[in-house]
């Protein structure tokens, strides 16, 4: 028998029909059953081998089976035998004659009648889908194949094999001899042979896209030609889309969802239930697929047996329409599938499937993220929904606790539809409020809290919903509207003392932004606090301290003595967040890191994360001045997304503390340029009334400064001390901005303008008491001073410093001492302070001061050029020796080990190396180590 075409990898089937035919010419007849799932091709093959008999001469007899048959005995043999001219000597049956069960006199007219076919020449009697027929049909093809043995007549029936979920009945064979009967099994179609279907069907094509129209094909030639027409009618100038899509809305006309369709139905409801229900599952929801968790997830949702299940599984993934995934989960072999499943699957079962499997997952312990997946694909649970809506709240908790807040805002939005207290519902919208405004600003969310603040309930609740709205507006600048949402609850908590104490406290915080509603806030705790200090609770009396603190009226001691007695008072929860986030500002202040960060923690693990609260922009505050006060500046510009510019032409307003702490920290680690681009992002000339604006302008004058621009750096220095000096704000524990101005005035000849602003920190400084204060405005006169009254003042702040370990502030002291030594003419003590500041500053990752400590050394002067800048030679041995291991392939963790250095001093090291070499990643390390000049210069 020839090759039959378009027919591919079904040669052994082929052979067999060849041999089967030749046995059948010798009077030797027998049935072939062709075996397959549903779109293999038994159809196909029988057509091609049918065609082949007929153009040989051998006379044909064929059949297609339908579901309809089951209703009518015989229907099948009858349409088989009516397709020839009755022979004149064959019996009449009777054609009105039905027969309630098996008629053995019908059925043998019915043999004498194929018989009288075969009596002439050989013949071929080709049933197609077998399954389908009615009982009779069955069973006198049963009969009829136990008696061709003796006849020229080759019978070739199909048969669907499949596992489905719901057991199929016994196959025609099953009765059979083996003997009597040869079966072959139609595999479904390898990769290989599906891809050169494709090719020779579309022609020449990328061999990604090839690979996705066999893995949507699924080793199905009807699946497969489906897709194929679907995409060549989708491009009808011959032109291939670019991708395959991976959804049915993108195909046309819909031959492949068709077929799709067509396959689910085949295999009947349980299996297209489970098919569907697995296509509607995310991930989440699955496990490897080796336990029962899967299985018994998948036959609750669609209401069958979960015995069956698992072998269905393995029988889809041998067919090539499922596959594991990389964690052994099975999946569809391509979204398009996937996609095709899931059509015409109706909403309401789909719903009512999704509803399902979200209560068979909390049954078995799933994570309340997954469980939770399941609940927004279904409506409201309605009455009895206790379950469902403490799962939503539960998994909104810990999205947020992972930074996904766009899942938390879609948990919340959804719990809003099951039926809640007015209570509850008040915390549902206080959370979904803060999220939605925290996200993006987001103005939706004022409302929903607003609304929380008007709803029955605890007056906890609302006060809580007061506190995040008074957030949101203070946020968008409004905090004069912040304030009197908070003040319009007085009159509601009457009786709750403690919750009037907690909103005076808010308004506290959140009039920062607005210089006359802070001075009436404060104007009340000063008067509250000397008439009824009980009044104002333990975190109003904290406020006090930091106000104190900020205005220099007592000491770095006497702050933290009140600080730490307050600290041991009973505290009301909801006021604690207050006290601890204006403790572990003091504590920074007090130069206390340790303490601060231990308060810092605290204040955050005390805090509902869904909430809008004005003390958790101020506790992470706390902690950037930890960082920026400790030098690391690899922790302040560890997150990109806080300060890099991406959109250079849209200028923005109003800046915040991270802004400020980051155009700092690119100045100190040698990126001036990102800091220039990050400072020049906003247009101050609109901006509002707020201390983050006073830091932004420092950190801009450091920033002007550090560029050579002394006139523009000690305009902002002066405007930031304007701003703070009107907010009753003049110690330096902010911002030093007197010493800063100093240096600009002497830098720009001005020294006796600069010595007043110097004195004037130092008196200041003495106030506050803390050595990190007293040796930087030490310093800073020193520099103002000059001559031997400098020197001495100069030697007297390192040594305070070097006490302290403040490295930030040493560095600079030691770069005043070299300078006022190489002026007094002592050059070997300058060489060595100097070299100790490069030394301190290399370690430290602090390129500018290392830079600045190398110019100012007696030698660069005498050469009349500073050290080299860029290229290999500008390299410290610190930084050859990382830049080296690098190259080697090490992590910047193994870096960090084997030099015995933090990983941040690594990181910074790397980018200033970066930076002098011209590159901008590790992956060209080694090619510009390549390119150093050889010499002693290159010794690691």
């Amino acid at each position: 028998m020839c090759e039959l075409g378009p027919l591919r990898e079904r040669l052994e089937a082929v052979e067999l029909v060849a041999a089967e035919a030749d046995r059948a010419h010798a009077g030797s007849g027998r049935l072939v059953l062709l075996r397959g799932a549903s779109g293999t091709g038994r159809t196909a093959l029988l057509e091609a081998v049918a065609a082949q008999a007929q153009a040989r001469g051998v006379r044909v007899l064929r059949a297609r089976c339908s579901p309809d048959d089951e209703t009518a005995p015989f229907s099948a043999v009858l349409r088989l035998l009516s397709l020839e001219t009755e022979p004149a000597n064959a019996a009449e049956p009777c054609p009105d004659h039905v027969a309630p069960s098996y008629d053995r006199n019908y059925a043998a007219q019915l043999w004498s009648r194929l018989r009288a076919y075969a009596a002439d020449a050989p013949l071929l009697v080709a049933v197609d889908d077998v399954h389908f027929a009615d009982g009779s049909s069955r069973r006198w093809l049963v009969e009829a194949a136990r008696r061709i043995d003796a006849l020229p007549l080759l019978l070739i029936v199909t048969e669907r094999c499949q596992y489905d979920v719901d057991p199929p009945s016994e196959g025609l064979a099953y009765t059979l001899s083996p003997t009597l009967v040869r079966t072959h099994t139609l595999s479904p179609l390898s990769a290989n042979a599906a891809a050169e279907l494709v090719r020779s069907e579309i022609g020449a094509a990328e061999p990604g896209w090839v690979d996705d129209c066999v893995r949507a094909g699924a080793g199905s030639p009807l699946l497969l030609r489906a897709l194929l027409d679907d995409l060549r009618a989708k491009e009808p100038e011959g032109t291939l889309p670019e991708t395959v899509p991976q959804t049915c809305a993108a195909l046309y006309p819909g031959a492949y969802p068709a077929a799709v369709s067509w396959w689910l139905d085949s295999a009947g409801p349980a299996t297209a239930g489970v098919a569907r229900a697995l296509a509607a599952l995310d991930d989440d929801a699955l496990d490897d697929g080796q336990g029962e968790g899967t299985a018994e997830l998948l036959a609750r949702m669609a209401g069958v047996d979960p015995s069956r299940v698992p072998g269905w599984l393995t029988a889809m993934t041998r067919l090539g329409l499922l596959r594991r995934d990389e964690d052994g989960r099975p999946r569809y072999a391509h979204p398009l599938l996937r996609d095709a499943v899931l059509s015409g699957w109706p909403s309401v079962r789909r719903r009512a499937a999704h509803r399902t499997a979200a209560e068979v997952m909390l049954s078995r312990g799933d994570r309340a993220e997954a469980v939770a997946g399941q609940l927004l694909r279904t409506p409201a649970v309605g009455p009895g929904a206790e379950w469902a809506v403490a799962v939503l709240l539960d998994a909104a908790t810990v999205a947020v606790r992972h930074g996904r807040t766009g899942d938390a805002v879609s948990y919340l939005r959804r719990t809003l539809e099951e039926p809640l207290t007015p209570s509850r519902r008040a915390t549902v919208l206080t959370e979904l409020g803060s999220l939605e405004f925290a996200a993006a600003r987001s103005s939706a969310g004022i409302p929903r809290l607003a609304e929380a603040t008007r709803l029955p309930g605890m007056p906890e609740d609302r006060a809580r919903a007061a506190v995040a709205l008074g957030t949101a507006l203070a946020l968008r600048g409004e905090a004069r509207a912040a304030v009197d949402a908070l003040r319009g609850l007085d009159g509601q908590l009457a009786g709750h003392p403690d919750l009037i104490r907690l909103l005076q406290n808010a308004s506290a915080l959140l009039s920062d932004n607005d210089q006359a509603v802070r001075q009436e806030a404060y104007r009340w705790l000063y008067d509250t606090a000397e008439r009824s200090p009980h009044l104002i609770g333990t975190a109003g009396r904290a406020l006090l301290v930091r106000y104190e603190s900020t205005a220099g009226h007592i000491s770095a001691a006497t702050a933290m003595n009140r600080i730490r007695a307050l600290l041991d008072e009973p505290t009301d929860p909801l006021a604690e967040p207050f006290l601890l986030g204006t403790a572990a500002a003091v504590a920074q202040w007090a130069d206390e890191p340790d303490e601060a960060e231990r308060l810092v923690s605290r204040g955050l693990a005390v805090q509902r994360p869904l909430l809008l609260h004005p003390m958790n922009p101020a506790l992470l505050n706390v902690r950037a001045d930890i960082a920026a006060g400790g030098g690391a500046y690899a922790d302040l510009l560890a997150d990109p997304t806080d300060w890099q510019v991406t959109e250079p032409r849209l200028l923005r307003s109003d800046p915040a503390n991270a802004h400020a702490h980051a155009v700092i920290a690119l100045v100190e680690t040698g990126r001036t340029p990102e800091a220039a681009r990050l400072a020049d992002s906003f247009d101050l000339r609109d901006a509002r009334e707020s201390w983050e604006l006073n830091r932004f302008l420092y950190a801009r004058g450091v920033l002007r400064s550090a560029s050579g621009d002394q006139a523009g750096a000690l305009t902002d220095f002066l405007e930031c001390g304007r701003r703070q000096t009107a907010r009753d704000v003049v110690s330096p524990v902010v911002t030093p901005w007197r010493t800063a101005a100093a240096d600009c005035r002497v830098a720009l000849g001005r020294p006796q303008e600069a010595l007043a602003l110097a004195r004037e920190e130092m008196r200041l400084a003495l106030v506050w008491n803390t050595p990190r204060l007293v040796g930087r405005a030490m310093r800073g006169l020193a520099t103002a001073t000059g001559g031997r009254r400098g020197l001495e003042l100069a030697e007297k702040a390192v040594r305070i410093l070097r006490d302290a370990s403040a490295q930030t502030e040493l560095i600079p002291a030691l770069i005043a001492q070299g300078r006022q030594l190489t002026a007094a003419g002592d050059r070997a003590r300058a060489r060595e302070a100097l070299r100790e500041a490069a030394e301190r500053a290399e370690r430290l990752g602090a390129v500018r001061m290392r830079v600045l400590a190398q110019e100012a050394l007696p030698e660069a002067r005498s050469r009349g050029a500073a050290t080299a800048l860029t290229g290999w030679a500008a390299l410290t041995g610190s930084e050859r020796r990382i830049a080296a291991l690098a190259a080697d392939g090490r992590t910047n963790t193994e870096i960090a080990e084997l030099l015995h250095l933090a990983r941040r001093t690594v990181e910074t090291h790397l980018t200033s190396t970066y930076r002098k070499l011209g590159i901008r990643r590790r992956a060209e390390l080694p090619a510009a180590m390549g390119e150093r000049e050889p010499g002693p210069a290159q010794g690691v």
